[in-house]
């Protein structure tokens, strides 16, 4: 029996999964890459679910960045070995789906560790920093013995965070390092953690009979954590002193292909994301117009901010959180989606002190152990106004993420584990994640006046994401026309004022995501990026079957054909029924 919302497939029969022969595949390849990963970086095991009990931690260092790459190009040369025996016939049609995107993303991966992009690998957002401390977030915590994993495991702290010093040291002596805006980012963040306590704090939570033990491995984990936090201030900091925040274009453009899973044409790209904010900023008016008459969207996001509907608390907009997604789930479940009984279990969550500003979503485990969660950070608030959260929860939660990356664990033993973990693309997941706020738009789930300025103020800010992330790393001019700046080139410091003239983010998040765009080239691009690509797989899927189009079933086949880069997507979207 196929399950719900399961793509058409050659290898699943009435009675579940044909078995294949004994003979090489692009989707077994795929399989064994990620049991490769999962043994060489054991956070990749945690977050999927398949190395339960392992402790260890990943060799950040130069050598085990090499091992790394090595799998990729080992795996490169089975997948080519197994597409010339296929000869003129070709692969089947799930095969080659399989193994273009994993040529494309392990070339993408390479083409950025050829680069040295491993050995400056510093920001707020994307970095081995961050996973020092997100990796015990997912791991089980429920008996003893998941308590003693986590004890272990805290103890290879220090030697993961000494393999990241060693790489950045090689970066420093190859002369690559990351901007003084990222060492002071993550400088920043580490002396948030270590003020804090977090992993004392985190293992205050075990059995009572580990406590001593779990104590003196958070004692040692932060002794690895601040002997990290000092070489960057004492050694590092001085030797990036100088380092520009732009990447210029050939560092950029590796980066985009590795984001996008595209070879894009920035410069296209630029003038789309132009356009969006002007048709963006036109619906912002008639949206701020609804709420206050007269006033502009900036002064109606301010009135809003102050008074309001607003949740009080942060236990409180939790509970919120979680009954906004549950509404929704069950809304649209039998009607623009068919999901299984494993997709409808998602929790909200408050993010950890010293998290990037914005919030974000995990994934489940590929055997639902573990929901799938969202995560607010509250940047020390405790009032959190609702016209700006509704549509980012879409986003985040349901119908967005979690409905496209928990259908892809439903169906991972369809397709492959890579197809629907390590081989994700950025574009394509926050792409439908964008499509999926304009989805609850088309809906009418957006109908609040305040409510739907939020959701416009989201849709600018990826237009300008797209505007100011290429606009500073290949410091192109403002165009001539524009009211803003004309002429001038982008500077961090204009992409600041600009975020802040026409968005209406509070200044702490403004001036967190400034450094996450310098800090992660290209990767803020993909949610514009991404949804026009959905929308025209829907538009010319819709053209082919006119009448006949059935928006419920081209979901569920679209959300479950796993990963694809930017180059295939609105291809494939076209195909499906």
């Amino acid at each position: 029996m196929r399950r719900p919302g399961a793509p058409g497939n050659d290898a699943i029969g009435d009675d579940g999964p044909v078995p294949h022969d004994d003979a090489d595949t692009p989707r077994k390849i795929a399989d064994r890459y990620v049991e490769t990963i999962a043994d060489l970086n054991p956070i990749v095991g945690t977050a999927l679910g398949i190395r339960p009990g392992v402790d260890a931690m990943p060799d950040y260092s130069p050598d085990g960045r090499e091992a790394v790459a090595d799998a990729a190009r080992a795996t490169l040369a089975e997948l080519d070995a197994v597409e010339r025996a296929a000869g003129d016939g070709g692969l089947p049609a799930e095969e080659r789906r399989a193994a273009r995107l994993l040529r494309e993303r392990l070339t993408a991966s390479l083409a950025v560790h050829d680069a040295g992009e491993g050995l400056r690998e510093l920001s707020n957002l994307f970095s081995p920093v961050q996973s020092l401390r997100s990796v015990f977030l997912m791991m089980p915590a429920e008996t003893d013995d998941d308590w003693a994993v986590i004890g272990r495991r805290l103890r290879n702290i220090p030697a993961a965070a000494g393999g990241f010093r060693a790489a950045l040291e090689e970066g420093d002596r190859r002369g690559l390092h990351a901007a003084q805006r990222q060492v002071d980012t993550v400088i920043e963040q580490l002396d948030t953690w270590l003020e804090a306590d977090w992993y004392s704090s985190f293992v205050a939570k075990g059995p009572d009979a580990q406590r001593d033990e779990l104590a003196a491995a958070a004692v040692q984990a932060g002794t690895g954590l601040a002997d990290l936090r000092d070489y960057l201030v004492t050694t590092y900091r001085p030797a990036a002193e100088g380092t520009p925040d732009a990447v210029g274009r050939e560092r950029y453009a590796v980066a985009a292909r590795y984001w996008t899973g595209s070879e894009l044409d920035l410069e296209e790209a630029y003038a789309y994301g132009w356009a969006e904010f002007r048709r963006i900023s036109e619906e912002m008016k008639r949206a701020a117009d609804a709420v206050l008459p007269g006033h502009t969207p900036l002064a109606v996001m301010r009135h809003l901010d102050e008074h309001g509907e607003a949740i009080e608390g942060v236990e409180e907009v939790r509970t919120w959180l979680q009954g906004l997604m549950d509404r929704a789930m069950a809304d649209l479940d039998g009607t623009h989606v068919d999901l299984a009984e494993p997709i409808k279990q998602v929790e909200a969550m408050i993010a950890p002190p010293g998290s990037a500003a914005a919030p974000y979503y995990s994934r489940p485990s590929l055997d639902f152990s573990r929901p799938g969660r969202t995560w607010l950070p509250t940047l020390g608030e405790t009032r959190f106004p609702v016209w700006g959260l509704v549509s980012t929860w879409y986003h985040e939660g349901v119908p967005g993420h979690h409905l496209q990356l928990a259908q892809w664990v439903y169906v991972a033993d369809q397709l492959s584990r890579y197809q629907v973990s390590l081989g994700s693309v950025s574009a394509m997941t926050e792409g439908w994640a964008l499509y999926a706020e304009r989805l609850m738009d088309e809906l009418g789930y957006l109908t609040d006046p305040a409510v739907r300025l939020g959701y416009l103020d989201a849709q600018i800010m990826r237009a300008i994401r797209v505007i100011i992330d290429i606009g500073m790393h290949l410091r192109l001019r403002i165009p001539n026309g524009e009211t803003f700046h004309p002429g001038e080139v982008w500077t961090p410091e204009l992409a600041r004022e600009f975020f802040g003239a026409f968005n209406g983010r509070d200044p702490a998040f403004i001036d967190s995501e400034i450094v996450r765009y310098l800090g992660a080239p290209a990767q803020a691009i993909g949610y514009k990026l991404g949804e026009r690509a959905w929308l025209a797989g829907r538009d010319a899927a819709r053209a082919v079957r006119g009448a006949d189009f059935d928006l419920k079933a081209w979901h569920m086949a679209a959300l479950s054909m796993g990963a694809l880069g930017l180059d295939d997507l609105t291809d494939e979207l076209a195909r499906l029924p």
